[in-house]
C-alpha cells in the first residue's frame, strides 16, 4: 500500500497531465489530439537524444577518474577549470534537459559546483553550432556581442550562486546526484 501511494505522489504530475488531456479529449477533440500528438513527438526527440548521452556518461564515469576531474574542474582547479566548464558545455549537443545528467555524473566525479552552473550555463546559451549560425545568419557583430555579454553573465550567476548557498546545501544537492546515479 505504501509502495503505491509512493509511485502515486511521484508520477502525480504526469497522471494529472493526462487526466487533463483526456478532459481536453472530451471536451475539445481537435485540440486534445493536437496535445497528444505535440507530447508524441517530444517523446520521440527525447528518444533519440536522452540514449546517446548515457552512454557518453557511462564511458565518461568509468574511463575519467575521480581525481582526474578534481585536478581540472574540482576546488583547486582555477581558472583551468572554468574555462573547460565552458568548453564542455560549448561543445555539447542537444537540448538543455541533457545537461542535467552530464551535471550529475560531474557531481559525482567531484567537480566545483560554480563551475557545475557555468558548464550548464554554457549548454544552454553558448553552443558552437547555435553561434556559428548567428554569425551567419544574424552578422557577426551580433553573435560577438551575445557571446561577449553570456560569458561575464554565465560567470556572475555560477559566483553568485556558489556564495548564496552555504557548503551544507551545496552537500546536499551532490548527495541528492550520487541518490539518483546508485
Amino acid at each position: 500500500m505504501k509502495k503505491g501511494k509512493m509511485i502515486l505522489k511521484r508520477y502525480r504530475f504526469a497522471l494529472i497531465t493526462m487526466a487533463a488531456v483526456g478532459v481536453l479529449l472530451l471536451l475539445q477533440p481537435q485540440i486534445g489530439m493536437k496535445a497528444i500528438q505535440n507530447s508524441t513527438f517530444q517523446l520521440q526527440q527525447m528518444f533519440f537524444v536522452i540514449p546517446p548521452i548515457f552512454l557518453l556518461l557511462g564511458l565518461l564515469d568509468v574511463w575519467v577518474p575521480k581525481t582526474t576531474m578534481v585536478k581540472y574542474m574540482g576546488e583547486g582547479s582555477g581558472i583551468k577549470g572554468i574555462l573547460l566548464s565552458f568548453l564542455i558545455g560549448s561543445a555539447a549537443a542537444g537540448p538543455l534537459y541533457g545537461a542535467f545528467p552530464v551535471a550529475a555524473v560531474f557531481m559525482k566525479k567531484g567537480i566545483k559546483f560554480s563551475n557545475l552552473m557555468i558548464f550548464i550555463g554554457a549548454w544552454s546559451t553558448m553552443k558552437i553550432p547555435m553561434f556559428l549560425f548567428e554569425m551567419g545568419s544574424l552578422g557577426v557583430k551580433f553573435a560577438l556581442t551575445r557571446l561577449a555579454v553570456d560569458i561575464p553573465g554565465i560567470l556572475m550567476i555560477a559566483n553568485t550562486l556558489q556564495k548564496m548557498l552555504t557548503a551544507k546545501e551545496v552537500e546536499e544537492i551532490y548527495q541528492k546526484a550520487e541518490t539518483l546515479l546508485d
